[in-house]
């Protein structure tokens, strides 16, 4: 780690004299259910990112993407994530199984407003849920049930910002290494990141 001499904010009393209270829009904002503004939002969002806590006190943060309305909205306070084929290392399973807490971030391309909810999931194998989420035919092996708790939208000033989705401020991205190059690098295969490459290809079910 770094090691710096500036100070180090270890108190919420510290951070109320840096940063301003939050409006009463802020503070009011949250809701613990799913109304028609956040189904609408969910309806059109195809990309979110799941975080989870292993027992061993580690973050993960997980992406997942499916045509618009992938999750599905089974009531106020239920959602429905069909879990597709991926690099099958399970790390967000492996952490809700023992720790069931979770978040997710909605984000739909174009769109600067985020849906931030929490809550608690659980596995589960229901063949009716299952075929609902079918493509080309095959069910998911099994779904996260999301018992909501917290749900709110987010302003897009990071958005704004950071310029995602105005593609004239995007990044050069002739040095930004391929997955391949880095399963070379990091998980030393006997491929080369060639063979790698083009075992992984652009819809890769093996991975980091």
């Amino acid at each position: 780690m770094h090691d710096t001499s500036a100070e180090v904010i270890t108190s919420a009393a510290r951070l109320r004299e840096l940063y301003q209270q939050p409006t009463h829009r802020g503070r009011n904002k949250v809701i613990g259910h799913i109304d028609d503004v956040c189904r609408r939002f969910i309806d059109a969002c195809p990309f979110a990112v799941l975080a989870s806590i292993g027992t061993d006190g580690r973050l993960d943060v997980s992406p997942k993407g499916d045509p618009a309305g992938f999750v599905a909205v089974l009531d106020a306070r239920t959602l429905a994530i069909p879990d597709r084929p991926g690099n099958n290392r399970l790390d967000t399973y492996e952490n809700l199984l023992v720790n069931p807490a979770m978040g997710l971030l909605f984000m739909i391309p174009g769109h600067g407003d985020t849906l931030r909810v929490s809550g608690k999931a659980r596995i589960v194998r229901d063949m009716e849920l299952q075929q609902r989420f079918a493509v080309d035919g095959r069910p998911p092996t099994t779904v996260l049930l999301v018992a909501v708790e917290q749900a709110f939208m987010h302003c897009p000033k990071s958005i704004i910002r950071s310029g995602l989705w105005a593609l004239h401020r995007w990044p050069d991205r002739s040095d930004v290494p391929h997955l391949a190059e880095a399963i070379v690098a990091h998980a030393r295969p006997h491929e080369s990141a060639d063979e790698v490459k083009a075992i992984v290809g652009p819809g890769c079910d093996c991975g980091s």
